[in-house]
């Protein structure tokens, strides 16, 4: 079964107007998307307008998170979603572990995914255990808990707009990337537990992007396995690397 092929790029909190111009004139500059694949960018919040006023038209616009508030209102600091629908921003980023240690709690993520989801906007919500899980055999366990809240809030109808994203944490910005073998294989326990809970069709169907320390020079590997459709990366997607990544999705699977 083809299942959509999704190149995101995560900036987190990067950025300044003198350095965005810089990549986004890099970006605008490279060839052509594969029919097949869909390539989202995500920067801060701060840079959403000068990007969207300057990115070629066939890269899509992501946040990096949203708030649990679904309409404007007296939520000092927060990004409301129906304020993201309004920039025309399609897709988010939600459940990162980055968010996650500063205290957002599994059923947060859930609830922000849910009130994104109702507004039409994507998510990527992502996923992953710690070194200490890994070596500890709680991989599935720590990633069970993260999904089924979310399982919980989401009707079948709303997994069209989802997108999970595997991202073992001990792999986010170390340098260290999972072989893809072992990649492969949570991958394909993440697909198997969402058979199981949530239905065959959705599992088949569903989007699972691998994130940590993808690059130019791993990507393909990475990409050529049967689970992995696609990748939600950080340090690269900051440099003319990321084009290498979006050029390794075109024949894989």
């Amino acid at each position: 079964m083809t299942r959509p092929r999704i190149i995101a790029g995560n900036w987190k909190c990067n950025g300044t107007i003198s350095n965005i111009k810089t990549l986004l004139t890099t970006l605008n500059s490279c060839g052509p998307i594969p029919s097949d694949v869909s390539v989202i960018i995500c920067p801060t919040f701060l840079h959403i307008s000068l990007v969207q006023s300057s990115l070629r038209n066939d890269i899509l616009i992501g946040s990096q998170n949203v708030g649990v508030n679904s309409k404007v209102g007296p939520y000092t600091g927060e990004i409301c979603v129906t304020q993201l629908k309004d920039m025309d921003v399609q897709w988010s980023i939600i459940g990162h572990s980055e968010r996650r240690r500063m205290g957002e709690s599994h059923e947060t993520c859930a609830r922000k995914a849910k009130v994104a989801i109702d507004a039409d906007i994507k998510i990527m919500f992502a996923i992953g255990e710690t070194q200490q899980d890994r070596k500890d055999n709680n991989t599935m366990t720590v990633i069970q808990n993260q999904l089924d809240p979310l399982i919980r809030v989401l009707s079948a109808n709303d997994w069209k707009k989802v997108v999970l994203a595997y991202e073992p944490v001990w792999a986010i910005g170390t340098g260290l990337t999972a072989t893809p073998e072992l990649a492969q294989e949570t991958h394909k326990k993440i697909r198997d537990y969402i058979k199981e809970t949530v239905g065959e069709n959705i599992s088949q169907q569903l989007c699972i992007q691998y994130g940590g320390s993808m690059n130019g020079a791993n990507a393909r590997d990475l990409l050529n396995q049967d689970d992995i459709d696609g990748g939600l990366v950080g340090g690269a997607s900051l440099k003319s690397d990321f084009w290498k990544i979006v050029d390794s999705a075109v024949n894989y699977n």
